[in-house]
């Protein structure tokens, strides 16, 4: 979508550049008939560019769009502005369809120098205006892009993080399966030993008993 509008937005930038270089050779060129339909033509053009950018900027995403929606107005002020422009020059010199030669080379010089002034003004900060838009429509690409970095960053962190959380739970269940373990070995290990005390008593009684009933056998 961002690359589409890019397009777009260099489409338009080319057609506006056309439209001010034609409308300056209107007071010069001969065959004005033909450049006042190019011109026309291109006009026509840059309005379905900017429908288009219009209807692609609707579906930008929320954080780029606001940027878009003033790249258009800006865009919309400009060809307006270049509109008026050509309508004023093709008035000045265009009667009911037809040129006259007494009125191209009768026309006031001044307001001809006046109007060429104009449009290389008008040229010149289009062609500013069109830096400074690109400058910024890269500086929001770029920052779209730092910000989708920043998000996989994130979200790789979280499932890093969630993973340890998940292997110390683990360990935890382990070690408690261990200290159970060893309570059970340790318990086992007391009875053993209660056990065998047990045995060496009897044991020992045992001798002593023996013992006695051969002393006393032999007392006898």
């Amino acid at each position: 979508m961002a690359s589409l509008i890019e397009s777009h937005a260099q489409q338009y930038a080319v057609l506006t550049a056309d439209i001010t270089a034609k409308i300056g050779k209107l007071t010069t060129h001969a065959d004005k008939k033909s450049i006042i339909q190019e011109i026309e033509r291109h006009v026509e053009e840059a309005q379905e560019l900017l429908e288009q950018m219009d209807l692609e900027s609707r579906e930008a995403e929320p954080a780029i769009r606001p940027r878009l929606r003033t790249q258009l107005d800006s865009y919309r002020a400009e060809l307006k502005r270049l509109t008026q422009e050509f309508t004023k020059v093709r008035n000045t010199q265009f009667e009911d369809g037809l040129y006259s030669q007494d009125d191209i080379y009768s026309s006031n010089v001044n307001v001809t120098e006046e109007q060429k002034r104009s449009l290389l003004d008008n040229s010149e900060r289009l062609e500013r205006t069109g830096k400074q838009l690109t400058t910024g429509y890269r500086m929001i690409l770029e920052t779209e892009e730092i910000g989708s970095q920043v998000l996989q960053d994130l979200n790789s962190q979280r499932e890093t993080i969630q993973r340890s959380r998940n292997r110390l739970r683990e360990t935890n269940a382990e070690l408690g399966l261990s200290s159970r373990l060893i309570s059970g070995m340790l318990r086992r290990s007391w009875i053993h030993r209660f056990i065998l005390y047990g045995v060496a008593v009897v044991f020992v009684v045992t001798i002593v008993v023996v013992i006695s009933l051969v002393v006393m056998k032999h007392t006898n």
